[in-house]
């Protein structure tokens, strides 16, 4: 699928079950608690790099981003949906959340101390990844942490047409190897620190991965 209708079918797939999404995806005091121990650990390393502000990249309606917020990061969030950064504007109306790619988000260079992109890349086609992983690095500061977490496979490319209640969709879904993703993260400049694999839970099928990595300090 070419790169402007990847991300037009993502956008309006997420506009039509932005409500429900909201509804049904839980809030990160409910994760299991490895997923909240990875997200923990993200906001405790940022912070204590002092570096700067994270960027939520593909935050939704902002649950995570506010998450982060309550625990002393400062966290704004960015969506290629705006019927998502509407609900995420509403729900946490003291945080600032606003429309943006991760392809290209309009964040300047060295400006954030930390990224997360939280169950949001899998929708990117691999080719487009090593765009993606660039542009962490080049809107990371030295020394800054980026926190990626998602769903994995050995390389299978899911066509789903209803979610969230059965609405229509039209977005892909594409469950790169774990080690594909350290690769690319690799290439992109930036140090995998750590990588946590979730096998599936009873009566589910997919492997979740999370990988903590930094960009290297300059000199």
């Amino acid at each position: 699928m070419p790169e402007h209708a990847y991300l037009a079918a993502v956008r309006k797939s997420y506009d039509t079950v932005a409500a429900d999404y909201f509804a049904q995806v839980k809030a990160p005091e409910q994760l299991d608690p490895l997923s909240r121990g990875m997200l923990d650990a993200f906001a405790e390393t940022v912070l204590a790099s002092g570096l700067g502000p994270v960027a939520d990249l593909g935050c939704g309606p902002g649950k995570v981003t506010a998450y982060l917020a309550r625990r002393g990061v400062p966290a704004f969030g960015v969506d290629l949906s705006p019927e998502m950064v509407a609900l995420a504007r509403r729900a946490h109306p003291h945080l600032e959340f606003t429309v943006g790619s991760m392809t290209a988000p309009a964040i300047d260079d060295d400006a954030l101390g930390g990224i997360l992109a939280y169950y949001s890349t899998h929708h990117t086609p691999p080719g487009q990844l090593p765009v993606v992983f660039g542009e962490f690095h080049r809107t990371l500061a030295p020394g800054g942490h980026v926190m990626v977490a998602g769903h994995t496979g050995a390389g299978e490319l899911l066509r789903p047409t209803q979610a969230y209640g059965g609405h229509p969709v039209s977005y892909e879904s594409y469950l790169s190897p774990p080690d594909r993703i350290a690769e690319l993260l690799r290439g992109a400049g930036l140090v995998v620190t750590a990588r946590l694999i979730e096998e599936p839970a009873p009566g589910a099928t997919r492997t979740h991965a999370t990988f903590l990595a930094r960009k290297p300090e300059r000199g």
